[in-house]
């Protein structure tokens, strides 16, 4: 495969790039982030967390960002360009397994492949994980929704907001999570949409931003106007549900749940808007893959977990300002001062 080299403007793959300046030099040891995109709060954060980590590592950082998630074309791009420049490490929240290929190929080339936030289905794809539990993170989301609803969860009418159907990993991990925790039969963890339980009335693509889970929502009520449960991939996309719901004077009486934690998502907690979320935490992740790329580059070590496995917890909190029994959680004050973005 030709590598080529990707301009810092946006171009006809709407890729993104920036190289840290501070440790440019021809004796620096090269790597590269490559996130879903530069716009969610999540990525901003965790690009700035690897950028500080990687300056003081004395790392030449050059970062990457597709336009959309679920958008692997740019980001399958980004890693020719980074075999090419001669990286030591390449940092990725991959937007499907479509990068699986180049990722193997990057790896064969002698560079330290780190997924964080999103595992890859393939685990030759990736030397290690960094990143929440993202099942865990739906299930404590999904249990909240049940106990809050009590008696009522055996007839709630629920609406799922996913990423796409593309059954990337973290779309997974979050959806299955919830409808496990809310004490629904999901026979196959691994896919979307394998239940059958008549309380969900759908899933839609909300492709994690605002807009999406606007259009989701006008869907799902159009299935089902007495929706009273919404569970959203982000709080980007749960911003877009609550949009909706309000417009359409639905607002009241509708549990709306999510993951991220960000500082705008806690606010929503605070506010009502969400009644709880998961939250996670990306400088964590970038700073412990910017670690792990320091140590291959010095000496040829290769992360590993404490289990041995290739996938490091970062782990996940419940924010909500509604305690629910037998559910464990912290307050939005709480959440606002370990939130991000």
């Amino acid at each position: 495969m030709k590598s080529r080299f990707i301009p810092s403007t946006i171009g006809a793959l709407a890729l993104t790039v920036l190289a840290t300046g501070a440790y440019a030099g021809s004796h620096a040891t090269a790597a590269c982030l490559i996130t879903k995109n530069n716009t969610n709060p999540f990525f901003v954060k965790m690009k700035e967390g690897a950028e500080a980590k990687a300056e003081a590592a004395g790392i030449a950082l050059s970062s990457y960002a597709g336009k959309l998630d679920g958008d692997a074309g740019p980001q399958i791009v980004a890693i020719e360009n980074c075999m090419a420049m001669g990286a030591k490490g390449i940092l990725i929240t991959a937007a499907n397994d479509s990068v699986v290929p180049a990722l193997k190929k990057a790896r064969a080339a002698g560079i330290l492949v780190i997924a964080l936030d999103t595992p890859l289905s393939d685990p030759d794809a990736q030397d290690m994980t960094f990143a929440t539990d993202n099942f865990e993170a739906g299930l404590l989301i999904g249990r909240w929704a049940k106990a809050t609803m009590g008696a009522a969860a055996k007839d709630a009418v629920i609406g799922m907001l996913d990423i796409n159907k593309d059954n990337i990993s973290v779309d997974v991990q979050r959806d299955t999570g919830f409808l496990v925790g809310f004490g629904i039969e999901v026979p196959n963890l691994k896919v979307l949409g394998s239940e059958t339980d008549s309380r969900v009335i759908g899933h839609e693509s909300s492709l994690a931003n605002p807009e999406g889970g606007v259009k989701a929502v006008e869907n799902l009520l159009a299935k089902n106007p007495d929706m009273n449960v919404v569970y959203t991939i982000n709080e980007p996309a749960a911003e877009g549900a609550y949009q909706a719901l309000k417009k359409a004077g639905k607002e009241k009486g509708v549990l709306i749940v999510s993951v991220d934690g960000g500082c705008p998502g806690i606010a929503s907690v605070k506010s009502g808007v969400i009644g709880a979320t998961s939250q996670q935490y990306p400088l964590l992740m970038a700073s412990k893959g910017i670690e792990a790329i320091a140590a291959w580059a010095k000496d040829g070590t290769k992360p590993s977990a404490s289990d041995g496995l290739n996938f490091f917890n970062t782990g996940v909190n419940l924010v909500t300002d509604s305690p629910a029994a037998g559910v464990p959680s912290i307050d939005s004050t709480k959440g606002t001062e370990l939130c991000w973005g």
